[in-house]
This record gives structure tokens, C-alpha cells and sequence, in this order.
């Protein structure tokens, strides 16, 4: 008996073994997801004579949610167990804030989301299991879930932005250093883990609220897959070979994705004409894509359907305007726009320059950046004398940029640039005194550029990622 506990034993640990050996290099740095319960024990337990043996960084990181009463004492379970085996650990406290329609399982997730993808590693491995994939894909079921809701959890993939810092005019950015998940027990059973944590006497903390039948993923834990496993035993695997036979669909769902958008007319940006080329189901898949690769939660299959609808049915000249979630959907001649919900800073606001290089502004997304260059740019003789700032439009200003052209009103300049209008509400003008003197991406005032043996001022607006500019730079105009 004994030796088959090791056979077993050892069979785990070498599955895990498998799993690094194909997916990490030497010199990753692997961080466990440990929150004290039995899974992250073990996988923690797992790894330590593995990580030797390939000589790996490895350190632990607690989320403390704060739901439990008892949760200071998981972070003090933690800290002890890494010190007792001489492992950096890093106890992370949040604030879980329930939004309407979430539940307060998908925001405790989100929140640790949130502190996996701004670690300094390599892999955040994390111990979800063959039940947790059989759970998932019932859940995902029950809420009618698409393809890729249904596709199994993958062993390895990049900790995503969340919508509130992704979306944008364009694909999401690849950004340095960005960790990835490592799940090395998907093909371990909860029973395997059990086993090998009582084999190896290992120490863990119950968490009271696994037993409450409230939570959904609870209820098919306790009183759903007990009864489904005495008709079907093998469940948890065939549900498995489902979800990947559904990974596969979706990965091919993207590559016709992929071949339609390539048809669209501006890269990264749906060109209306474009849809109404496709079938519907075809366009609709092409919606889907778009949306995930910018980063954005998909809206319910309803509003999807309605959004689609509006797209098809749009002219050239169609303001459409769509809100869900804190996303946004607009079209500007025959071009469907994605971004972030953002405020307009109020009418009056406005901020003084004083010499800077750089000069942040969030109120408008984005940066302004002042370049010192003889004959370009605004001259700095012609406003010595008065403050330079920086304001909204307000309605009615005027511009004369060429010097052979009377002076002409801003909003015939901007719409002439091609500016989307939600842009021209977030364009931040230029002022010395009361005079408009410049607004970036269409030109200095005649009467005040910077003559060719004159010192000047060149302001270049360059516009975060997220933002409602897309990341996109405008530079000065002489």
C-alpha cells in the first residue's frame, strides 16, 4: 500500500515536472499563487525540490481579500509556511468593491488579478486543477457561454489588462514584462491533491466559505458533481476533452477573424462596409474578435446582436454612440471606434505652463511635450510678456496657421484634419494671454510662429494607451 501512495505520489510530481520542463526556461522567475488552502500547499510543496533541480527563482504571493474574519490568519498561515522553507513571500491586501451585476467571486478575482499581472516574475503558477476545469465549463455552460467560454483553462497564457486600462482605438499593446499564468495541475484531480497532502503530512487552512452552497461553484462542488460522478465517473475528463474540443473551434473562429479583419480598411479599426460583406455570423464573430482584442469584457450576446444591428444598419453620417459597461462604441465616416468611457473635464478648466518639458495632462489623456528649436514652432519673443495655458475649446475660436489664408474658425480646421469629434472636445489648445497661439496637430498663429532665426516652442500632444485618442501622437504643425 505504501508503495503504490509513493507511485502515486511521484506520478503528480511528475506530471508537474513535465509541465515546467515544456513551458518555462532557466532563470524564469516562478511566483506561487498561495493562498493556504490544500491545492496551493501542495503545488507549493511540488515545486520546491523541482525549481532546485532546474534552478528557478521561486517566490509566493498572499492576496488577502479581507472577506474573511479569519483572513489576517491566512496571511500569518503564509508567511509562516514560506518562511519555514525559506521563500520570499509577498502579502498583497486589497478592498474587494462589488459593482451591480458582479458577483463577489468575480470581483475578488479581478482583485487578484490586478496584483498578478503588476508582479516582477516571470509565471504567477497557480494550482487550479481537473475539477476546476470541469466546474468552469458547467458554469460557463449554465450562463451560456460561447466557444471560447467554454474552451479549457490553458496551461499557460499572459495575464491579461482588464477593460478599464485596455481599451483603446486599437489592439491591445504588448507590454514588457508582463507575467504569465502557469497552471502545471490541470490534468490533477482534487482527490490526487488530497491524497498527496495527507501522504506528505502537509499543513493547511480551511477557508469556511468552500462549504457555503450560496456560492454556484459551491453548489456543484458539494451537491451536483457527487451525484453526477455515481452515474458517470469518468465526468471530470470527458468534460475535459469537450472544453479542448471547444478550444480548438474558438482558436479557428479567430483565424476567420483574423482573415476578415486583414479585408478591413484601416488596420485595427472595423470599417462598417466591411460587415456588410460578411453573413451575419460571420460578422458577428468578426464584432466578438474585435472587442477581446482590445481588451474589453464582451457585452451579453443581446447587446452584442443590438450593437451589430445598429453598425449595419449605420450611414456615413450616423452618430452612433453605444455604451456598455464602461466601454463605448462610436463610428466616424463608416469607422467603428472602441474606447474607454471618460468624463470631459469641465468647461472652464485650464492649467498654466511654467517651463516644463513635459507636462502630464489626465484630464485630457495624454501628455504635452514642449521642444526648444530655433525657426519652428511658437516664438518665444512674441509671448514673453504673458502666461502660457493650457484650455478647453469653448466654442468660437479662431486659427490662422497659414499665413497666406485669412484666419479661420477651429472648428472648420479640426473637421477639415478628419478629427473625430469626441477627439476635438479633448484637444487641448494653446493660449498666450487670451490669444490662441497653437493647437497641436493643426498649427501656430500667423502672428505668433517663430521666425527662421528665432528661438521657438514646439508642442508635440501625445495621448496615453487607453485613452479616447488610441495612443495616438499629434505632433505641432508649423
Amino acid at each position: 500500500m505504501a508503495s503504490s501512495r509513493k507511485s502515486k505520489s511521484d506520478n503528480i510530481s511528475r506530471r508537474a515536472q513535465h509541465v515546467l520542463r515544456t513551458q518555462v526556461q532557466t532563470g524564469d522567475h516562478l511566483t506561487v499563487a498561495l493562498s493556504g488552502g490544500v491545492d496551493s500547499a501542495v503545488l507549493l510543496h511540488l515545486l520546491v525540490p523541482l525549481v532546485s533541480q532546474m534552478q528557478l527563482p521561486l517566490s509566493a504571493v498572499h492576496v488577502n481579500h479581507g472577506i474573511s474574519p479569519n483572513a489576517d490568519k491566512w496571511s500569518e498561515f503564509c508567511r509562516n509556511l514560506c518562511q519555514s522553507r525559506n521563500i520570499p513571500l509577498e502579502i498583497a491586501r486589497v478592498k474587494v468593491m462589488r459593482e451591480p451585476g458582479i458577483s463577489l467571486e468575480a470581483a475578488a478575482r479581478e482583485e487578484r488579478y490586478r496584483i498578478f499581472r503588476n508582479l516582477q516574475t516571470d509565471y504567477v503558477v497557480l494550482a487550479q486543477h481537473l475539477d476546476d476545469q470541469a466546474e468552469t465549463l458547467l458554469l460557463q455552460l449554465l450562463r451560456g457561454a460561447g466557444v471560447k467560454g467554454l474552451s479549457a483553462m490553458p496551461v499557460v497564457r499572459t495575464v491579461r489588462k482588464e477593460m478599464d486600462e485596455q481599451v483603446s482605438t486599437g489592439p491591445v499593446p504588448a507590454l514588457e514584462r508582463r507575467p504569465k499564468l502557469l497552471r502545471p495541475l490541470l490534468d490533477v484531480s482534487r482527490r490526487e491533491i488530497e491524497d498527496y497532502a495527507r501522504e506528505h503530512a502537509l499543513q493547511w487552512i480551511t477557508d469556511e466559505s468552500n462549504d457555503e452552497v450560496s456560492f454556484d461553484r459551491n453548489f456543484l462542488r458539494h451537491a451536483l458533481f457527487p451525484l453526477l460522478e455515481m452515474r458517470f465517473p469518468a465526468y471530470r475528463t470527458t468534460f475535459l476533452r469537450a472544453s479542448r474540443h471547444m478550444a480548438e473551434a474558438s482558436a479557428l473562429l479567430d483565424e476567420l477573424a483574423e482573415v476578415d479583419s486583414a479585408q478591413c480598411a484601416v488596420p485595427g479599426k472595423l470599417h462598417v462596409e466591411d460587415l456588410r460583406k460578411l453573413g451575419l455570423p460571420r460578422a458577428r464573430n468578426l464584432l466578438r474578435y474585435t472587442l477581446a482584442q482590445h481588451g474589453v469584457i464582451l457585452p451579453s450576446t443581446v447587446k452584442l446582436e443590438e450593437i451589430l444591428r445598429q453598425l449595419l444598419s449605420s450611414c456615413p453620417d450616423t452618430k452612433l454612440h453605444v455604451i456598455f459597461g464602461n466601454t463605448e462604441i462610436r463610428c466616424f465616416r463608416s469607422r467603428v471606434h472602441i474606447r474607454k468611457v471618460q468624463a470631459i473635464p469641465a468647461a472652464r478648466w485650464h492649467l498654466v505652463w511654467q517651463g516644463e518639458e513635459c507636462l502630464p495632462t489626465p484630464e485630457f489623456g495624454g501628455t504635452l511635450r514642449f521642444t526648444r528649436c530655433i525657426g519652428a514652432g511658437i516664438g518665444l519673443q512674441k509671448i514673453n510678456e504673458q502666461s502660457i495655458t493650457i484650455r478647453l475649446r469653448q466654442g468660437g475660436e479662431r486659427l490662422r496657421p497659414d499665413c497666406n489664408r485669412p484666419r479661420r474658425s477651429l472648428k472648420n480646421l479640426l473637421r477639415e484634419a478628419s478629427l473625430p469629434p469626441w477627439q476635438r472636445q479633448r484637444l487641448p489648445l494653446i493660449f498666450s494671454g487670451e490669444q490662441l497661439v497653437c493647437v497641436p496637430g493643426i498649427g501656430v498663429d500667423c502672428d505668433f510662429q517663430a521666425a527662421d532665426d528665432e528661438q521657438g516652442l514646439v508642442v508635440e500632444w501625445q495621448a496615453n494607451p487607453g485613452s479616447p485618442w488610441g495612443g495616438r501622437e499629434i505632433p505641432h504643425s508649423a
